[in-house]
C-alpha cells in the first residue's frame, strides 16, 4: 500500500490537512476547483526559475479568498515595498469573484520541505549536474536539518543515457504505513536536455 498511495492523502486529518478548505453547493464545486488550480498555476509560473514555493493554501468564505504562501525566500515573493504581492494580488483578482487577501509565510527548514528539495534537485539535473551528487547533497543536507529518514527516487534518461532507468537513495528509515509517522512526499517532474526526469522524495519527520 505505501508504494501505491500517496503519504499525503493517506494521512488527511492524521499528521495532514487539505490545502483547500471551503464549502459550496455542488453547482459551484467545479467552478471554485478550477479557480484554485490556476490559482496555483499563477503562483508557480512567477516563481519557477528557482525552487522557492514551499505549499499554497486557499480558504475561501462567503465574501473572501486567503491564500497563503509559504516560501523559502519571504523577500523575494514579497518584493520591493510589496510590489511583488499588489502585482500577484492583481493577477489573481482577475479570475477570483470578491476581494483577495494574500499572507506570506516563510519556511524555517526548507530542507525538511519534500517539494523544495524535489525541485532543486530537479533544477539542478537541468543545469547537467550529475544525479548522483545532486541526490547525495539533498539527502545530506536533510539529514542534517533534523530528517529521521529521507527517500529520493529519480526516473529517466539520467545524465543523459540511451535507456531510461529508475534509482533509489534511502538514508535512516521511512516508514510508509504507519500513519501517526509525519511523513512529507512530493512528486517532481524535472524537465532535462535528454528528457522529462522524474523526482520522488519522502521525508520522515517522526512521529505525531
Amino acid at each position: 500500500m505505501g508504494q501505491k498511495v500517496n503519504p499525503i492523502s493517506y494521512r488527511l486529518q492524521i499528521s495532514k490537512d487539505w490545502s483547500s478548505k471551503w464549502i459550496t453547493r455542488k453547482s459551484d464545486f467545479r467552478h471554485w476547483l478550477k479557480e484554485d488550480d490556476e490559482i496555483r498555476k499563477i503562483i508557480e509560473n512567477r516563481f519557477k526559475a528557482r525552487p522557492t514555493i514551499a505549499r499554497v493554501n486557499i480558504e475561501r468564505s462567503a465574501n473572501l479568498t486567503t491564500i497563503t504562501i509559504s516560501t523559502a525566500k519571504a523577500g523575494a515573493v514579497i518584493g520591493k515595498q510589496g510590489a511583488g504581492i499588489n502585482e500577484l494580488k492583481k493577477q489573481i483578482e482577475k479570475i477570483v469573484e470578491g476581494p483577495v487577501r494574500i499572507n506570506v509565510e516563510e519556511v524555517k527548514k526548507p530542507e525538511l520541505n519534500a517539494k523544495l528539495v524535489a525541485e532543486n534537485i530537479g533544477f539542478q539535473l537541468g543545469k547537467r549536474m550529475n544525479f548522483r551528487r545532486a541526490v547525495k547533497m539533498a539527502l545530506q543536507s536533510t539529514m542534517n536539518a533534523g530528517a529521521k529518514g529521507v527517500r529520493i527516487e529519480v526516473a529517466g534518461r539520467l545524465n543523459g543515457a540511451e535507456m531510461s532507468r529508475r534509482e533509489k537513495f534511502i538514508e535512516g528509515s521511512v516508514p510508509l504505513h504507519t500513519l501517526r509517522a509525519d511523513v512529507d512526499f512530493y512528486c517532481h517532474h524535472a524537465p532535462t536536455i535528454a528528457g522529462i526526469v522524474g523526482v520522488k522524495v519522502w521525508i520522515y519527520k517522526g512521529e505525531k
